[in-house]
């Protein structure tokens, strides 16, 4: 969804911004809600075909000069669009990948960006070694998220939230947000919350994310989840909200926020926890402890015991919850604002644009 948070952001900006999209899914269906023209096809693989033909016509008809992809599938469409009308192309490395991509056929797909960026100075040594891209061509460039003034995050009314959720009123909220699935450790924080559980009776467990793989969860992970939680004998203590789009109403009922990922590319919930002002337990792997610095506690996301440990040191020391949600919030205001993002985007978008037509003219 990052794309259309993106991309709303610029039409505030008075830019002309399109989305190619998959017919009748929820990217397409979100896109149009927020004003955003899309291009549709049935498929990925009927752009192979015809298709391009009249998505590059699209295009130009749009006079469209920017083509910006976000996953490593689409910067093979990009390229071909390249082969039929020169555009400025840019990529957001956003899983921090790994498998060195230096291939014959990697190299001509990759060798028309003018610029790659990543998403923290992690996936950006990844992509250094990983992409068949010159090293002055890859950039870092932090996500950004929506930081509301202090003021409004008291304005949601938190006992309304948790009666919704079957949460009772009085309790403490562990929560996590984010995909269902083994990457984002939520297995773990079940058993390091098991452990919590039993220490301290008023503690709930909630877990916002897609229970579906439509949604982007692992179905057999959801599965094996909910059969975990009903071995605990936690069927009342743990909430599955599903996928939300009110994360800001989601996050506003959780006391902690433990993010247990186990090699997250940067953390877009770690900066969104951050902007909502709560106390973190963050993964000690990854782009977490870059993205987080010294404003959460960090664990080792494959240990239940050493997560349940860190948190417990939360629900201990009310003072540790108040000093590290504010430096949290502080952290977010600084450096992962929205506008700050959209700006420093903007400077690269329009340093390629320019450069390019000076030198045209040379």
């Amino acid at each position: 969804m990052y794309p259309i948070r993106i991309g709303s952001e610029f039409l505030k900006r008075d830019y002309q911004v399109y989305g190619l999209c998959i017919k009748g899914s929820r990217v397409a269906k979100d896109m149009q809600e927020n004003g955003i023209e899309t291009f549709e096809v049935n498929s990925k693989k009927s752009l192979f075909s015809h298709q391009i033909l009249l998505l590059n016509h699209w295009l130009k008809k749009r006079d469209v000069h920017i083509v910006h992809s976000h996953k490593s599938g689409d910067v093979f469409v990009s390229a071909l669009l390249h082969l039929l009308s020169k555009r400025y192309s840019f990529f957001t490395e956003h899983m921090g990948v790994t498998r060195p991509k230096k291939d014959l056929f990697h190299q001509w797909v990759y060798s028309h960006l003018y610029r790659v960026l990543s998403i923290s100075n992690e996936t950006y040594r990844r992509n250094l070694k990983a992409l068949p891209v010159e090293a002055n061509k890859i950039n870092q460039l932090w996500l950004g998220t929506d930081v509301p003034l202090q003021s409004s995050l008291s304005t949601f009314d938190i006992p309304k939230i948790k009666s919704e959720l079957n949460i009772p009123e009085d309790s403490i909220v562990i929560g996590n947000v984010g995909r269902i699935c083994v990457g984002k450790g939520q297995a773990e924080l079940l058993e390091a919350f098991s452990r919590i559980s039993a220490i301290f009776p008023n503690s709930h467990l909630l877990l916002v994310g897609g229970m579906d793989a439509s949604e982007g969860s692992e179905n057999s992970f959801v599965a094996s989840i909910k059969e975990r939680i009903q071995e605990l004998n936690l069927n009342n203590r743990v909430h599955l909200a599903g996928f939300r789009k009110d994360t800001a109403r989601m996050l506003s009922v959780m006391d902690i926020v433990c993010l247990p990922n186990h090699n997250e590319a940067f953390g877009l919930t770690a900066i969104e926890a951050m902007a909502a002002k709560k106390a973190i337990v963050g993964a000690n792997t990854g782009s977490l402890p870059e993205v987080l610095g010294n404003a959460a506690l960090l664990c080792n996301p494959f240990d239940p015991n050493n997560i349940s440990q860190e948190i417990e040191k939360y629900l201990t020391l009310p003072d540790l919850i108040q000093r590290k949600s504010t430096l949290a919030y502080q952290r977010a205001l600084e450096l992962f604002s929205m506008d700050k993002h959209v700006t420093n985007l903007e400077t690269h978008y329009t340093e390629e644009y320019e450069l390019t037509k000076f030198q045209s003219k040379q």
